[in-house]
């Protein structure tokens, strides 16, 4: 951090000046959530959560975490092409995970038909935390890889002059050249607009699948202009309206509503309480079994887990998916922190003991999207000692825990006090990529996104009310 920056941290009238600069800078560039939080409790909007300041991350590290997208795009496209690495590695999982276990059972249904549709899109998200070690050296580590509903890319794409402008204000003109641009919500449209050209209809449209309630509907709608503004017709509906109106036609061409759908795009999906129904498992069935592109299909969901994850980072896996390329493979690997299997057998009880010896080294991690599912500290401690004599154990994997260095930083909420805080933050990066066949048309970096959180906080994100936005300042 500079010190000039420092310095302005300290300087509370100041401070107090630029807090309603930047709260009006937020609303007036459209970084925006919704606070209903019911369908019928009355309409509010307000400014998403985020930070007085841009935080700052060391530049090598943050152009490794662009450099090496294109390279995690595929290897999850890979992964999800590779039914015998899934089954292999998903097997003790979805003997004792429920949700991982249906959503395997409606992609052994689509393997064992003839794929209708030969385009893949995904649109994934890898998140990093930057681990200072006790030499005094610092590591970009992947905490995870998003690829269903990867989020904020909208938001992501109009912080930047937000802050900008509050450096500018601060009088710190130097710092305001080092935020960078950021368009991740062109990028994810982009590979969006490719599959649907590829699909080969103008009437088609693509379909955003949402919650019923939701409160980041303003980062949908800047990737869902990018499409308007392409003449791509977008619709949203949810797992209810697919239910009620979705049909499949001889061709297995996806109706709804009588619109032909060209893409499935899930903002939804990703965790057990958004199927609230069985109609709703018979919907996401539908949707897999027909022609529309799917994004995330249902092999590319699985890829995402926390069980694929652990598994890449053993030893001799990753050379199976790029026999040829030991660069890449070195690229990827050095991202990669401590991760272990819970297996049942020798091993896994090795990790077991690991973990009950030294809970505050680890993080405990389900197959869980959305944020705030992680386990930490003692909680690990109970866990493990009620499950280590169980299968139950193997629906977790144990993951080292990143230490990274706190920086000081104001936290901007809606209702809040501000406050200066300590913080601790998370690079995600963007990546789109569409194949057609065997032929990759499409693969792209596209954009980052940097949350933050007070360090009192273990685990959550934005949409939980945990972290709050925030952009790199590069240093």
């Amino acid at each position: 951090m500079s010190v000039k920056l420092e310095h302005v941290l300290k300087d509370e009238n100041l401070i107090k000046n630029i807090e309603e600069i930047a709260k009006d800078t937020a609303l007036l560039h459209g970084v925006l959530m919704r606070t209903k939080e019911t369908p019928n409790s009355p309409e509010v909007v307000s400014y998403a959560p985020f930070t007085l300041f841009p935080t700052p991350v060391p530049t090598a590290l943050f152009h490794q975490a662009l450099a090496v997208q294109t390279h995690f795009n595929r290897l999850v496209d890979r992964v999800s092409q590779n039914p015998a690495f899934l089954e292999e590695t998903l097997a003790s999982t979805i003997k004792v995970d429920n949700f991982t276990a249906r959503l395997f059972n409606i992609y052994k249904q689509v393997q064992e038909e003839h794929r209708p549709q030969s385009i893949v899109l995904g649109l994934n998200r890898s998140d990093y935390m930057l681990d200072h070690s006790p030499d005094g050296g610092t590591s970009l580590k992947q905490i995870e890889i998003n690829t269903i509903a990867a989020s904020f890319g909208g938001l992501a794409s109009r912080t930047p002059d937000v802050h900008r402008h509050i450096l500018k204000v601060a009088n710190l003109p130097e710092e305001s050249n080092n935020v960078l641009d950021n368009n991740p919500a062109a990028g994810l449209a982009r590979g969006l607009a490719k599959a649907w050209e590829l699909y080969g209809s103008e009437r088609a449209v693509v379909m955003f699948l949402v919650e019923d309630v939701q409160r980041n509907i303003y980062d949908h709608r800047f990737v869902e202009n990018e499409l308007w503004k392409r003449n791509i017709p977008v619709i949203r509906r949810q797992f209810e309206d697919v239910c009620r109106s979705g049909s499949l036609d001889e061709s297995r061409r996806l109706f709804v509503d009588g619109h032909e759908i060209a893409i499935v795009y899930f903002r939804n999906g990703y965790m057990p309480q958004n199927y609230t129904s069985e109609e709703s498992w018979e919907a996401r069935l539908m949707m897999e079994r027909s022609l529309a592109v799917k994004c995330p299909d249902i092999s590319t969901h699985l890829a995402g887990t926390k069980k694929v994850q652990q598994e890449l980072a053993q030893r001799g896996v990753l050379e199976r998916f790029f026999p040829d390329e030991p660069e890449t493979v070195a690229q990827i690997r050095a991202t990669f922190a401590g991760l272990y299997t819970l297996d049942m057998g020798e091993e896994g009880d090795k990790t077991v003991a690991m973990a009950l010896a030294n809970p505050d080294q680890y993080v405990l991690k389900p197959q869980r999207e959305g944020g705030g599912n992680n386990i930490y500290g003692t909680e690990i401690c109970e866990v493990l000692e009620n499950l280590k004599s169980s299968t139950e154990r193997t629906a977790y994997i144990l993951m080292d825990k990143i230490q990274p260095v706190p920086v000081q930083n104001y936290l901007l909420r809606p209702g809040a006090p501000l406050k200066l805080n300590s913080c601790l933050s998370e690079l995600g990066v963007f990546g789109a990529y569409v194949r057609k066949g065997k032929d990759m048309v499409f693969n792209e970096c596209v954009g980052h996104l940097l949350r933050t959180k007070s360090s009192e906080h273990a685990d959550g994100g934005v949409a939980a009310g945990v972290a709050v936005l925030d952009n790199p300042l590069l240093v």
